[in-house]
């Protein structure tokens, strides 16, 4: 089967303030293209859909207008995130279009979502997770695990615990749906691949240990509870500790949602042993990050989507499709001579974040928004050669010094002396009318 895993388009989102609605569109527009040239089987959407749990009505018409023309030519399966109301974007969901699915049941999570190929045959089996808040989860997951898998507490017939962690939580999950993998597989002829959708931090080590090697980026919501937010990725390859992992054979690919940088989550070096020890497939775990830049953090890096090849086999290849960006998002450094020099003048139109270093004129900002004139975001980048004054204010000190320190400060230069005859006429000023009342 080609599948086309994507997530996070935050429908409703805007940029420092500038409204996304057209690069929105321009990416669906995109999407269904892609589903047409490349003959995508299905598309699995892994959270975020919206941006905020009560989105803007343009941002549901878009959807709406999208997953109808998707649905025309191919299959969908669409999970809630971080941002995304479940109850809201599930609503009604047993009542949709044939053809899409919206999994947003924390019950629901042991369920396969049968994918047929074009001849009506099996293709894949997709285990759509919403994202599993710790809080809310823990209310029905002990029920689930106690129904399904026998599992119980400190005395038969009490339900599990479950910890407070996105680890618990996803762990749960994952052995219900090693339940219901080894059902489907064992004694099977054929060995159907199975994919999970999932929209948590996943880490290539543990919480605690090192994770340089996940990029995030600083459009991306915390998720963090009690300080333990992380997933190891190891959970995915032993389905949550089940005993019915062996069973259940292994999952194929794990489609991603949260991170907004595309990435591999690598497995750990004594899980890869196990598994070429056991002779099973590893599971690819990949994040497709998000469609659009939704920080100037997010614009240095291509923006895609992922079609997977997979079959009984497990995953034959993987494709990273750039996606559409219809603005030009830039950064630029300089000092205020440097900004206003010819230099930049490819960049009047860009979205711009402003960095000046040097001297900071008083109408330093007014000058550079009318040079860029989508200039949305300025700071002054201090010398790194200066170390930060801490400035020790006494009743003694002389409030015209104080101000002068204050405008060295921050203009990267001592006052001139018309600036500090000014800061003086001011402060006399206000003694003043203080003596005059």
């Amino acid at each position: 089967m080609r599948i086309l895993h994507t997530s996070d388009w935050h429908l409703g989102r805007t940029f420092h303030g500038r409204p996304l609605e057209d690069a929105h569109a321009v990416f669906m527009d995109h999407l269904v293209e892609l589903v047409h040239s490349e003959k995508i089987d299905a598309v699995l959407v892994s959270g975020d859909v919206y941006d905020r749990a009560v989105p803007p009505t343009d941002s549901v018409r878009l959807l709406d207008d999208t997953l109808r023309r998707l649905t025309e030519c191919t299959r969908v399966v669409l999970t809630p995130g971080n941002h995304d109301s479940a109850r809201r974007l599930g609503f009604a969901s047993g009542l949709l279009r044939e053809g899409l699915v919206i999994q947003a049941r924390t019950d629901s999570v042991g369920r396969a979502v049968a994918l047929p190929e074009a001849d009506g045959g099996p293709g894949a089996l997709v285990y759509a997770l919403p994202y599993l808040d710790p809080d809310t989860a823990r209310a029905g997951l002990p029920r689930l695990l106690a129904e399904y898998l026998g599992e119980h507490g400190e005395e038969p017939g009490q339900a599990p615990t479950v910890a407070r962690s996105h680890e618990a939580v996803v762990s749960g999950a994952l052995r219900l749906i090693a339940k219901d993998l080894a059902a489907r597989r064992t004694g099977a002829s054929v060995r159907v691949p199975a994919v999970v959708m999932a929209h948590a931090f996943v880490s290539p080590a543990g919480a605690g240990e090192a994770v340089q090697t996940v990029q995030t980026t600083e459009s991306e919501r915390d998720i963090r509870v009690g300080g333990v937010d992380l997933v190891p990725s190891q959970v995915f390859a032993s389905l949550g500790g089940s005993p019915l992992a062996g069973q259940a054979g292994a999952l194929d690919y794990v489609a991603l949602g949260h991170l907004h940088r595309p990435q591999v989550v690598n497995l750990p070096e004594h899980v890869r042993g196990q598994a070429a020890a056991d002779g099973l497939p590893l599971p690819v775990l990949r994040y497709s990050g998000s469609p659009l830049p939704f920080s100037f953090s997010e614009a240095p890096f291509t923006k895609s989507s992922v079609i997977i090849e997979v079959g009984s086999d497990g995953v034959s290849s993987t494709e990273l499709i750039d996606t559409p960006v219809p603005h030009r998002i830039e950064t630029v450094r300089g000092t205020m001579q440097e900004l206003l020099s010819p230099h930049y003048d490819a960049l009047t139109d860009a979205w711009l974040r402003v960095e000046l270093t040097g001297e900071l004129p008083v109408s330093a900002v007014a000058r550079l928004k009318q040079r860029f004139p989508q200039m949305l975001a300025f700071s002054r980048v201090a010398p790194s050669e200066r170390p930060r004054e801490h400035a020790v204010i006494t009743r003694q000190a002389d409030p015209v010094e104080v101000g002068g320190r204050f405008l060295a400060a921050v203009g990267g230069r001592e006052p001139s002396e018309a600036e500090t005859s000014l800061l003086r006429e001011a402060y006399e000023a206000v003694r003043a009318a203080e003596r005059s009342q």
